[in-house]
């Protein structure tokens, strides 16, 4: 088949845009892993339809008899064509998106009151990837997100620290490593980067399962793989306070989202890494059911845009303190 017939089959419906968008990402990734991973799919998914693709084409795209993947001569050729047919859809889809943006209700999308300037890094790279719609905000808490979500009175919503939810299409935004909040006088403060098990002994200040079921869970499964079951400390009255009286001294600790980090300016407390990150929280943004396909894509990769700022920013996260 010549990439003439390719383009042909292709308009003619004969060969899915999806397997053509499957193809051309193992093409330039020349793995599937990496290329499942910019798709945020399952990599069976991925091999499962470039063979269906090359069965289609009746030939092979890949030379997959030596360690890593290569193209064929006549997968070098289609990926040209493929590329072109993706740059085609994408004019064809930005020239309808600004169109009907003109015309579309506000984009309601379920936030938390701790995103910080993570939400500026999210709304900064919505023009970028041609959306300029307007943005309904409401703040809910994550079972109430859900809920809206899966009714269809929310189009998006951050979610943290959900792997899964039956239905919904979840695009990861972020990693965040919790870090340990300790009296700036206890010993431990003056360790580089902390343990989990060098907290055994002191009390864990933590909101109450009821509050929060992820955090609290993922926190005990943490420390228990670490060797000990955390001593409870007094009750988690809200960030601002328990800092403020584990700062006055009182010997416990507690964890903070990096997120937070900008809003504590107390002396008192010291903010600690930890070792090989033990306890780290997904942020993901979760799509109603039935989002047109289009936004779905041009949220994904302002979700991969605001990843790579958010690894940046993690990086430094504590240097300046």
């Amino acid at each position: 088949m010549t990439s003439a017939q390719f383009v042909g089959q292709a308009r003619g419906g004969r060969v899915e845009l999806r397997q053509i968008q499957y193809f051309v990402a193992v093409a330039e990734e020349l793995h599937f892993g990496r290329a499942a991973e910019r798709l945020n799919i399952g990599q069976p998914a991925v091999s499962q339809q470039v063979r269906r693709l090359e069965r289609e084409l009746g030939a092979d795209l890949f030379d997959r008899s030596r360690r890593s993947i290569q193209l064929t001569p006549f997968g070098r050729e289609l990926l040209t064509e493929g590329q072109e047919i993706l740059r085609a859809v994408d004019t064809f889809t930005a020239k309808a998106r600004k169109t009907a943006t003109q015309e579309s209700d506000t984009f309601r999308l379920g936030i938390s009151s701790a995103l910080g300037r993570r939400l500026d890094y999210f709304l900064d790279a919505l023009p970028r990837h041609g959306m300029n719609t307007r943005f309904e905000f409401q703040t809910l808490g994550i079972q109430e997100r859900l809920k809206e979500l899966q009714a269809g009175t929310l189009d998006a919503a951050f979610i943290r620290g959900v792997e899964s939810v039956p239905g919904l299409n979840l695009l990861t935004l972020w990693y965040d490593p919790l870090l340990v909040a300790l009296p700036a006088t206890h010993p431990l403060a003056e360790k580089p980067t902390l343990t989990l098990h060098d907290l055994a002994e002191l009390p864990l200040r933590i909101a109450d399962r009821t509050q929060n079921t992820i955090l609290h869970d993922s926190v005990l499964l943490a420390c228990q793989d670490a060797g000990f079951d955390p001593a409870p400390g007094p009750p988690f009255t809200g960030l601002q306070d328990t800092l403020a009286e584990i700062g006055a001294g009182s010997p416990a600790w507690t964890l903070v989202y990096p997120t937070a980090v900008a809003s504590i300016s107390s002396r008192r407390i010291k903010l600690k890494k930890l070792e090989n990150f033990p306890i780290t929280m997904r942020m993901s943004l979760a799509l109603r059911p039935d989002i047109d396909r289009n936004w779905s894509s041009i949220l994904s990769g302002v979700c991969s845009q605001v990843r790579r700022k958010v690894v940046e920013e993690n990086s430094t996260i504590l240097e300046d303190r």
